[in-house]
């Protein structure tokens, strides 16, 4: 497989350089104090009630097929405890505020400067996300929908609507990594396997929180053995070469709809959103290494 190689310009910042400043203002969701309480006071009981349920409360009501199908590497038995019981313990309107408003309140506690960075952001990050192609891609595009009104009508508080816009722009970029590992030929726990292989992080941290046994996890390897990804229990060169196209496809992918922007826009947004990601690296919420593949700041 080759990479996709589009040349990019030299003063205009690549698609990972957005990536780690939209993903942490976003998983604040998945690790601050905040939200997990916002999501329990609605009546969610448990982290992974919580996380399926807000993380899916985009697309509505839906089943845990559809979870699994669009979440991705997580064993669908795990879906299954939480969905969709979540639905009857919480209705999700409420949920969609919940997960709002308690990001909103974990960012105002990291950074008390964030409403003023918000009301200056929300311009152009609405530019991005309205310029993205939502073609075949599910989770950014119910998340986009969220972002124009909230449940009154009416455009909600600065803070929500920046946590709400790096959330649409990171689910973009998801969308397009899981149709990279399917074009890879991967399934879920195959692409785990590979990846923590690939970065050097120990397998138990994704396996086991994303629901997968021993035996499953050991079966996923072998079939990347049998492909030649893997060899002697390492990343063999064609894994890694399989592990840089599929990260090189992703990056092309969700790097089209900041385009929109002037590089001096470009340069500019990113100036205002550093020290809000400083912000949150030094509330230490975000554990390093991470399930989501996040790297240390």
């Amino acid at each position: 497989m080759t990479a996709p190689q589009d040349r990019p310009h030299p003063d205009r910042p690549d698609a990972r350089t957005w990536w780690r400043c939209v993903e942490p203002l976003h998983a604040v969701t998945y690790f601050a104090p905040e939200c997990r309480q916002a999501l329990t006071a609605v009546g969610l009981r448990g982290f992974w009630m919580g996380y399926f349920a807000a993380r899916a409360v985009p697309l509505g009501a839906v089943g845990p097929a559809t979870v699994s199908a669009t979440f991705f590497n997580f064993h669908e038995t795990q879906v299954r405890r939480a969905i969709p019981d979540a639905w009857t313990y919480a209705d999700p309107s409420s949920i969609l505020r919940a997960r709002r408003t308690g990001a909103a309140a974990a960012l105002r506690r990291m950074d008390p400067s964030v409403d003023q960075r918000a009301e200056a952001l929300l311009p152009w990050l609405d530019r991005v996300v309205g310029a993205a192609d939502g073609s075949g891609r599910v989770l950014f595009s119910a998340n986009r929908a969220l972002g124009e009104v909230d449940e009154a009508g009416g455009p909600g508080a600065p803070v929500e609507e920046l946590w709400q816009a790096c959330t649409s722009l990171r689910e973009h970029r998801g969308d397009g990594h899981v149709a990279a590992l399917t074009a890879g030929g991967l399934d879920g726990c195959e692409a785990l396997v590979l990846f923590a292989l690939s970065e050097g992080i120990p397998g138990a941290l994704f396996r086991d929180s994303r629901g997968w046994s021993p035996d499953e996890w050991e079966a996923a390897r072998g079939r990347l053995e049998d492909r030649g990804l893997v060899a002697g229990g390492q990343i063999s060169p064609a894994g890694a070469e399989l592990r840089r196209w599929v990260e090189q496809l992703t990056d092309e992918l969700a790097g089209r709809p900041y385009a929109v922007l002037e590089d001096e826009e470009q340069l500019a947004v990113l100036e205002s959103l550093r020290p809000l990601v400083r912000s949150v690296a030094a509330a230490g919420v975000i554990p390093f290494p991470n399930p989501i593949g996040l790297p240390a700041p």
